[in-house]
């Protein structure tokens, strides 16, 4: 479980977490008492940990900020359509589960690559932090590569936003995971 004080720590840890060429999350005015804004809906301190490759792009965040501010997600996006439909399946509702990312920080451009020693630099001083003994389900490559990396036990299962599989295989490999 995600203590009070060590959830504390993590964000003082997300703030601190600086790269050149990317924004955080208060550069785009969503800087929160979270680790990541999807923790607005998917915060669960004691629930199993879904880690992604990233949030969002910064344009995209400054597109959206007023819906993101309340939701801390976009539901119209293939990744939460993917997700809720992985939660329904597993019979769980977005309060059960803890969200967060390999990377902390927001890309200047939608769909941007972050460069592995970046990931790795937040999931060091961040993500790996956020886990606390729960079960961890890594959604994408750079997910599951950043859990082996530093030894994390994961189930790994396919990104929400993947090109090439049916929104229903993945979803199903979502639940599975969850144990639904």
């Amino acid at each position: 479980m995600l203590t009070a004080t060590h959830r504390s720590q993590c964000i003082a840890a997300r703030r601190a977490f600086m790269r050149p060429g990317y924004r955080s999350y208060a550069d785009v005015g969503l800087d929160g008492d979270y680790v990541s804004p999807y923790q607005l809906s998917c915060g669960n301190p004691s629930g199993p940990v879904l880690i992604s490759y990233n949030w969002l792009d910064a344009p995209t965040a400054d597109t959206h900020r007023d819906t993101l501010a309340r939701m801390g997600y976009l539901p119209q996006m293939l990744f939460n359509r993917v997700l809720d439909l992985a939660l329904s399946l597993a019979k769980m509702t977005r309060n059960a589960i803890y969200l967060t990312h390999a990377f902390h920080l927001l890309p200047a451009q939608r769909s941007a690559t972050v460069s592995v020693a970046d990931v790795e630099a937040s999931f060091d001083a961040i993500t790996r932090h956020e886990i606390a003994g729960r079960p961890v389900v890594a959604l994408g490559r750079v997910a599951t590569a950043a859990c082996a990396r530093f030894g994390i036990p994961h189930r790994a299962v396919a990104h929400p936003s993947a090109r090439g599989l049916p929104i229903r295989t993945k979803a199903a490999q979502i639940a599975e995971a969850l144990g639904g």
